[in-house]
Parts: structure tokens; C-alpha cells; sequence
């Protein structure tokens, strides 16, 4: 398989490949790859010639500089895995840091509309600029026709898909559904941080979402995220940050339910000291 880590070698490659009915699929992830990072691949072969997998862990995007640190980076074992879809259509772009940002990491600045401020972007400041800044940069070497997110960080998924509508980039963002574990967790490179313990009792967080989509049906949303406090209330392993039941469209939390909108319930929780997040659709 083949592994780039300049984006000149990069674009030699993909000009070399690039014929009639050509179509690039992007996948950008950080590493550490899983089932779910792997589903998003299997959807890109798909429907393109060629699907390219960047493997950077990016530091803008970071509040925490622990937990950047403790990023998982498994670069010759994630080849590995992608070499099990195929060695000739599917490529992997790793690059280092200077290769994105140069001598200087820099951050921009966009106007998501409001977007950005929801949910992570009230724990996480200026944690969206990174992604935006990151993903352009990245769309900007690879030019994909398509590029592939999974829901899980469906606010992610939100951001990208503002960040070319501002850009006018020519990308297709392409949502794909979350993958998890048999107990219901939702699969991310962080779950591999989690004791055995831990582990267990994070299914909690798929448990309470999929009661608070039945609970949605009649039951107004503060009510819901009243019980949902209490099902983390005290918890010995698990602390709740935040839930919300949110407009899809805007991210902003409901007061009132408008049956022509479409909403979906988000969570944070820490298990120890790593953090993770779950969604669910609720209509």
C-alpha cells in the first residue's frame, strides 16, 4: 500500500491516476482506526475510483494539550488494516505537521452561523476553527469529488458541510452511519484508553439515548434532560457534561417541538479522564 506524507508525491501520484470517470473519495481521520473508520472507507470504494485515507492527528484542534499527548498513533498498524480492502485503491496521506500548517500553525477563522457555538464549541473554544482550518487545508491537497464523516460527531459533520457552502469548495460531504460496539458504544480511537470497567459502563450512554427517543414521542425535552441528569447522577465511573436535544438543522437546543423539524439528542460524558460523545436521531 502506498503511504505519502508530502503532498507534492501525493498529487504526483493522483495525477498519474486520474483518467476518464475518475473520482477521488476522501476519508480523514487521525488514526488509530477502527470498525467505524473502516465502514466510512468501505462506502468511499463504493462509489469512487480511488479513495485516499489521511492519518494526521491535528493539534488545532485540541483544547487539551494532555490530551493531544495521549492521542493514540498507530500508523504502521492502521496500513495494516486498510491493506485488508485493497493495496492499489485505496492510499493513505500522513502527513507531519509542517506539511499542513508550515513553519507556523496557524488557525483561521470561520462563521459557521452559529453552529460552532452549540454543544462541544461551549466546552471545546475555538475547537471548530481547527477542524475547518484542518479539513479545507486538507480538502485543498487531495481534491476529493466526495469525502465521508461518520454521524457520531454529527456537529463535526454539520461544520464541514457550512465550511464548503462558505468556501464553495467542490466537495460532497457524505454523512455515514455510527458504528458500535455490541453493548451499543459508539466506536471512536479513544474507547482503546478505557479500563474493562469503563468500558461496561459506558453502554449507559447508548441506554439513556435510546430511552430518551422513546421518551420524545410524548414527553417534553425538559423533562427528558431533567432524567437524564439523574441517570448520571453520582455516578461512580461516569460524569455527565452535557446532553441536548437539538434542531438539526441549527444545533440550537428546543424548547418546544415543531413537528415539520427534524431533532437529535447529543451527549458528553467522561468515563475517567476520557471523554465521549454520543447522538442519536430522534424523529
Amino acid at each position: 500500500m502506498q503511504v505519502y506524507t508530502s503532498k507534492t508525491e501525493l498529487n504526483a501520484f493522483i495525477n498519474t491516476e486520474n483518467r476518464s470517470n475518475f473520482s477521488i473519495g476522501f476519508v480523514p481521520t487521525m488514526g488509530a482506526l477502527h470498525e467505524g473508520h473502516l465502514s466510512l472507507v468501505k462506502a468511499a470504494l463504493a462509489e469512487n475510483s480511488l479513495v485516499v485515507v489521511s492519518i494526521f492527528v491535528n493539534p488545532t484542534q485540541f483544547n487539551n494539550p494532555e490530551d493531544l499527548n495521549k492521542y493514540p498513533r498507530t500508523l504502521a498498524k492502521d496500513v495494516l488494516l486498510l491493506e485488508t480492502f485493497s493495496k492499489t485503491e485505496v492510499v493513505v496521506y500522513a502527513p507531519t505537521v509542517e506539511a499542513i500548517y508550515g513553519s507556523q500553525t496557524t488557525v483561521e477563522s470561520f462563521d459557521f452561523g452559529g453552529l460552532e457555538s452549540q454543544m462541544e464549541g461551549q466546552f471545546r473554544p475555538g475547537h471548530f476553527d481547527g477542524v475547518g482550518t484542518v479539513v479545507k487545508r486538507l480538502f485543498e491537497i487531495v481534491q476529493p469529488k466526495n469525502a465521508y464523516f461518520g454521524e457520531k460527531d454529527f456537529q463535526q459533520l454539520q461544520i464541514v458541510k457550512k465550511m464548503v457552502e462558505i468556501t464553495q469548495l467542490p466537495v460532497h460531504i457524505k454523512g455515514c452511519p455510527i458504528e458500535r460496539a455490541a453493548n451499543g458504544l459508539a466506536l471512536s480511537s479513544r474507547n482503546s484508553r478505557l479500563s474493562v470497567l469503563e468500558l461496561e459502563n459506558a453502554a449507559l450512554l447508548y441506554k439513556t439515548l435510546q430511552s430518551v427517543k422513546h421518551q420524545f414521542q410524548h414527553d417534553d425535552p425538559k423533562k427528558i434532560s431533567e432524567w437524564v441528569r439523574t441517570q448520571f447522577h453520582n455516578h461512580k465511573l461516569l460524569r455527565l457534561e452535557y446532553f441536548q436535544i437539538s434542531d438539526v438543522e441549527t444545533l440550537a437546543p428546543i424548547q418546544h417541538k415543531n413537528q415539520t423539524k427534524h431533532y437529535r439528542a447529543f451527549i458528553a460524558v467522561y468515563a475517567g479522564d476520557v471523554r465521549l460523545i454520543d447522538n442519536i436521531a430522534l424523529n
